[in-house]
């Protein structure tokens, strides 16, 4: 057991068998004496700003519960959150699960079938939404029997639609005392939706202990303080921000929120935030870290000596990615492997020797395994699917909604079936090697595609790199590269042959793709993962 870690330690110590992570996640904060702390700092593209108390948080999420209540959602009823990163997403969230009902993160950028395939797959009985993407719900009533509400957020100078109900003035109205329902903590609490990748999204189910179950993460992953001012850029809709904010507010940290107005990403006002709101702990995927490191001499201008801690995942987090952030903004993120379906349970931690590259050990207190297809080990050196001792571990999805036969084929017996491809080395460190369906085969080796995106990446001239096979109908396969290049730099047939000598330089010659296009965007989820499957079809149509 290394250092620091209690002998027998285990996930399942101190959660209670009755357990609300509405009332855990604000009254219980407040309880402890720590009401007139700063719960959250919220600013958006516009220049508006808010801050709200873990009184505030505790107020208004009953005042929610009240209105939600009213308008007959009970318990075990699903809520449908279309929302951006603003203060009302928790207030919701918190509020559903004193409540004893269930809400749904979904991205802002869901279309109206998207969004109505959720409502109705769910069977959500109603939708919080903003003037802004309210259109999308509109009209969805007469697909989806089980919607009987919407309520809109007033925001950024509209009102509420005269056919929905009013969020601000529902809650104005309401009492802000709500006696939490008793739920247990294995009732269910949230439900979020895949990607939808590898056919229809899937709803995870999470329990009500969801907060309660990470403890190891807490303390040896994000290693989260109660003076921390806790960040996540990404959109509140995917499960990192949602898990990030959650486990904070256990902590009673302050939480720091961004919505950008302006459109897609801008890494440049994320060093302003810094700045400004003393942000010490920061979790981002790797796409982010890579894009903060296109500002320009932003360690220079800008006050980041706050920043004490960070995280990465979503994705493997590139060596020459981690020694550039070291080097430019003095931080070291500990990367870590986990899904929607179980929080990260595969990090560096705190405190010990890193890897760069290596998404580190089995989190304390969980036994993993690389398997194969029957569940049996395979040799250390050798691929395997990273797999969990489902016993160990409270946060384990409870399985995917309404859809037995795909819960079965990620809980399996005595384990979860992550789907990740990893290498464990002589030290015992794991090493991400892709998705199952993502291991290229080419000329009978297994390609991992991300060593092969990993050693693109350490080019000066490329930003973000994709690696899929090609049909080719002498080979069967070839290893093709789909590259975006930093700003400045031009693709060209030159270019493409000094890509592959780089790549030659520092790998088997099976792992130089035969095959680069040049590309402007490559094709991601809502959480910034890229998407090759998709590369995959349209290579398979050409």
């Amino acid at each position: 057991m290394a250092a620091g870690i209690p002998e027998g330690y285990s996930l399942w110590r101190g959660i209670p068998e009755d357990y609300n992570a509405g009332r855990d996640l604000s009254d219980a904060v407040c309880a402890r004496g720590l009401g007139h702390r700063v719960a959250l700092y919220w600013e958006n593209g516009a220049g508006a700003r808010r801050v709200l108390t873990y009184q505030d948080l505790a107020d208004q999420s009953s005042r929610f519960a009240n209105v939600i209540a009213g308008l007959g959602i009970e318990r075990g009823d699903r809520i449908l959150l279309r929302v951006p990163n603003i203060p009302e997403f928790l207030v919701s969230a918190l509020g559903a699960n004193k409540r004893g009902a269930l809400y749904i993160p979904t991205s802002t950028l869901f279309k109206e079938k998207e969004i109505a395939y959720r409502v109705r797959d769910a069977g959500a009985r109603l939708v919080v939404t903003t003037p802004q993407l309210y259109p999308e719900v509109a009209h969805i009533g007469s697909e989806c029997p089980t919607l009987d509400h919407v309520m809109v957020v007033p925001y950024l100078g509209a009102p509420a639609p005269p056919d929905a109900i009013d969020f601000e003035q529902s809650l104005a109205a309401a009492s802000r005392e709500f006696p939490p329902v008793a739920t247990r903590h294995d009732d269910l609490a949230f439900i979020a939706y895949t990607s939808g990748t590898t056919g229809d999204p899937k709803g995870v189910t999470h329990y009500q202990r969801y907060p309660a179950s990470y403890d190891n993460v807490v303390r040896w992953w994000y290693d989260f303080r109660p003076e921390d001012v806790v960040s996540c850029p990404s959109e509140i809709g995917w499960m990192l921000p949602v898990a990030t904010f959650l486990l904070a507010l256990r902590v009673g940290c302050a939480l720091h929120m961004y919505h950008e107005t302006e459109g897609p990403f801008r890494p440049e006002v994320w060093f302003p935030q810094i700045e400004r709101y003393r942000i010490s702990m920061f979790t981002a995927a790797p796409t982010v870290y890579r894009m903060l490191l296109t500002v320009k001499d932003a360690e220079a201008r800008y006050d980041l000596r706050s920043l004490r801690h960070a995280v990465s995942a979503g994705e493997a987090l590139p060596a020459d990615t981690l020694a550039a952030l070291q080097t430019r903004f003095g931080i070291t993120p500990i990367d870590g492997i986990g899904m929607s379906e179980c929080m990260v349970y595969n990090f560096n931690r705190v405190g010990e020797a890193l890897r760069p590259g290596s998404c580190g050990k089995p989190g304390p207190g969980l036994r993993l395994a690389l398997l194969d297809d029957e569940l049996r080990p395979v040799p250390r050196g050798e691929p395997g699917v990273l797999c969990l001792r489902r016993e160990d571990h409270p946060g384990i999805m409870e399985g995917y909604w309404g859809k037995p036969d795909k819960t079965s084929e990620i809980l399996r017996g005595d384990w979860y079936v992550s789907g990740d491809v990893l290498v464990e080395d002589e030290d015992g460190y794991l090493w991400f090697q892709g998705r199952a369906d993502d291991v290229i085969k080419v000329s009978g080796y297994r390609v991992s595609p991300f060593e092969v995106e990993n050693i693109l990446l350490s080019h000066p001239a490329v930003l973000e790199a994709a690696a899929v096979a090609s049909p080719d109908p002498v080979r069967g396969n070839v290893l093709k590269a789909f590259v975006l290049l930093k700003e400045g730099e031009a693709g060209s047939e030159a270019l493409a042959e000094e890509l592959r000598k780089h790549c030659r330089e520092q790998a088997a010659p099976f792992k130089t793709p035969r095959l680069i296009e040049f590309v402007t965007a490559l094709p991601k989820t809502q959480s910034g993962k890229i998407k090759r499957k998709d590369l995959r079809l349209q290579e398979s149509r050409k």
